[in-house]
């Protein structure tokens, strides 16, 4: 653990000379979205479950921010600690185990997304859409979906040695994730197979066990069968990661 927490940081040491570049998307950006999609959209869309679509709208995004943030930290610093930087050959010839290596940026990861989130959950106390003190439940449950997430792609993105491929994932990966998990409109309005994918995908948990903690309506799922989906999306990235980094670290 302390290990790790050296790794966690030099990434929060690194993070201190260039945070002022992602100030403004990390503070303006959640203030803009409300206004633009949950006061400007809402304002022609009626209640949803009896909820104003605002209250309605906000934990989704909560949710979808923790999985950008995940993605965005998950692959072009990854591919660039092998490839550019090599930042991560230079921690492997020093201590530290690849478990270290490999946590220490997840958790910088988590740190990230509680940061984001935490500031987006501010701006929702502000335009009034939290309706229960559970709501602070939404920061444990962000992280954990920014981990469901940045874990598998940690290991995509050590799999790869051209940044090209990034850009298709996010195409058809992460943006149709962020449209089709429930953030904008119930998952009951698409076709089945988009259900049902919803369902396997990491978002729509995240979503779901969010927009209960804030409405205080109940998730579609028992909460334990969302975290389990969850927990297996991180778990089993983790192990993937772990493989692909051992296997560019270790000679």
């Amino acid at each position: 653990m302390r290990a790790t927490g050296y790794v966690l940081e030099y990434h929060l040491v690194s993070y201190r000379r260039t945070w002022r570049g992602s100030a403004l998307s990390s503070f303006l950006l959640p203030l803009l979205t409300v206004l633009g999609f949950g006061v400007g959209v809402g304002a022609y869309i009626a209640d949803v479950d009896g909820v104003p679509y605002l209250d309605w709208l906000m934990p989704g995004l909560i949710a979808s921010t923790a999985m950008q943030v995940a993605f965005g930290n998950g692959t072009w610093p990854v591919l660039g600690g092998f490839e550019w930087r090599r930042i991560y050959f230079g921690q492997a010839a020093a201590p530290l185990r690849i478990s270290d290596i490999l946590d220490g940026h997840l958790a910088f990861v988590a740190f990230r997304v509680l940061t984001t989130c935490g500031v987006f959950l501010l701006v929702a106390a502000g335009f009034g859409t939290l309706h229960s003190w559970w709501s602070l439940v939404v920061l444990p449950v962000a992280v954990l979906v920014g981990l469901a997430v940045a874990a598998p792609v940690f290991a995509f993105s050590a799999s790869i040695q051209t940044e090209s491929y990034l850009s298709i994932v996010m195409r058809v990966g992460m943006i149709p994730m962020s449209l089709f998990s429930g953030v904008f409109f119930p998952i009951e309005q698409m076709p089945d197979p988009l259900v049902w994918l919803a369902w396997v995908l990491p978002l729509w948990h995240g979503v779901e066990l969010s927009r209960a903690a804030t409405l205080g309506l109940p998730a579609a799922w028992p909460v334990a069968a969302h975290l389990l989906v969850l927990f297996v999306w991180a778990g089993g990235g983790w192990v993937l990661a772990w493989h692909r980094f051992r296997r560019r670290l270790v000679v």
